[in-house]
């Protein structure tokens, strides 16, 4: 049954295939293609989606106000999707075979409850799509600087399109509002960043003479704020991009004295610490590499030291069953990477080090709207960007990668903790 839908129109990119070789490809699985057009059936009435068809038409009628799956090549969408699942989910948002007036509003539906989308009896059907990440992509220390140089050293101008003035890339710490939740505005992001850096740094202990170690620089905020207390920093990055951008800052903050950047593996840290901080790196080690991770922090820090680390989380049964899943956001944005449970960091610190975890907050709802905002300004920028040398694709996929992160947190299938960890009593 169909009914008619205003129609709507936008230019569908240009996919260089040297560049974008699987977006430029679109697969011929004829069987498997009937199979996701069952699903997509399934799922739109599920989830109360209205899917527009090309022509005006909608695969079936919806509850008004519903989020809408727009379908400019339908039959194209339907074989990647497929062939790969939810990487040609992506990659055919990137062709721009579909589209939505609110992508976030759609991903938010689609993100609720994941389990459920495919039918029980049809999960089988996974290890026809589900890939293994390749070996190439595994973040070892011959490997880790390739794979933060394909997102962090894309450009420091991109970055700095989107992000605040500080060029924080990690969630903010917005004032709660009455109802509890955040309240977020672009004219409170910085201060919002600030706050966020500060509950980290005072949950370290960081102060004057404190010897810290930053594992994951990002562009230098948090090495300048914690300088400024009087401490004396070492932080360690693998990205080129950042370490001249932290660098200057550094200088030009008079703080070259308390603050050094190091381009520096954290495996291969060095020294005796009385704090180690690190925001949102956990998430490209690996899971392989945990236990590798957690006994660094082990060996570096002094007698009486505080581990303060801030990371995006998920459930763990959901962690445990996407651990080997190689996904969209795994193969065009972060290589290598895998976010963890809190429970997963629990457990390995404490099987592989004399470190525990004393104290957890999360505040995932804080990340939604750090999304929201970078998202908005992304958006807002498309000439800026295409200046830079980024394409259509790439600007869909960046558009793609920050809607889904968002609609992760708004289900809470995703979360954000700071974490305490200090040395069990006792321990030597």
């Amino acid at each position: 049954m169909t009914t008619t839908v205003p129609p709507t129109a936008r230019p569908t990119p240009v996919v260089d295939p040297a560049r974008w070789p699987d977006v430029a490809r679109v697969p011929h699985v004829p069987l498997r293609a009937a199979v996701a057009g069952r699903l997509l059936r399934r799922v739109a009435a599920r989830r109360g989606l209205l899917v527009e068809l090309p022509g005006g038409r909608a695969l079936r009628p919806a509850p008004p106000g519903a989020p809408v799956l727009r379908l400019h090549h339908p039959q194209a969408f339907l074989h990647r999707l497929g062939e790969s699942g939810l990487i040609g989910f992506g990659e055919s948002y990137q062709a721009g075979d579909w589209d939505s007036p609110d992508l976030v509003a759609l991903l938010t539906a689609l993100a609720s409850a994941p389990e459920t989308l495919v039918p029980a009896g049809a999960r089988w059907l996974r290890r026809f799509y589900v890939r293994r990440p390749p070996a190439a992509e595994l973040p070892t220390a011959a490997n880790a600087r390739s794979n933060v140089r394909r997102h962090y050293d894309l450009s420091n101008d991109l970055f700095a399109l989107f992000l605040d003035p500080t060029m924080t890339y990690s969630s903010a710490l917005f004032a709660a509002g009455p109802d509890r939740r955040p309240t977020a505005t672009r004219e409170e992001l910085t201060a919002a960043q600030h706050r966020k850096i500060d509950r980290l740094l005072d949950l370290a202990d960081v102060g004057p003479g404190t010897r810290l170690l930053e594992i994951g620089t990002g562009w230098g905020e948090l090495a300048l704020r914690a300088a400024a207390r009087g401490a004396r920093v070492v932080s360690l990055t693998l990205s080129e991009e950042q370490l001249a951008l932290a660098r200057r800052r550094i200088a030009e903050a008079g703080q070259q004295d308390r603050a050094e950047v190091r381009l520096c593996d954290y495996r291969t840290a060095e020294g005796e610490y009385d704090a180690v901080v690190s925001v949102e790196m956990i998430e490209a080690v690996g899971r392989p590499f945990w236990p590798d991770y957690f006994t660094v922090l082990d060996r570096v820090l002094a007698p009486g030291g505080r581990v303060a680390l801030q990371a995006i989380t998920m459930p763990h049964d959901r962690m445990l069953a996407g651990s080997r899943s190689h996904t969209w956001i795994l193969k065009y944005v972060f290589p290598g990477g895998r976010i963890p449970s809190v429970r997963a960091m629990t457990e390995t610190a404490a099987r592989h080090t004399r470190l525990r975890v004393t104290g957890t907050d999360a505040f995932g709802p804080h990340y939604a709207e750090t999304l929201r905002l970078w998202r908005e300004r992304f958006c807002e920028r498309p000439e800026e960007v295409e200046s830079l040398g980024f394409d259509e694709v790439f600007r869909r996929m960046w558009e793609l990668y920050l809607a889904y992160s968002e609609a992760g947190f708004r289900t809470g299938y995703l979360d954000v903790h700071q974490l305490l960890l200090t040395r069990a009593e006792g321990a030597t």
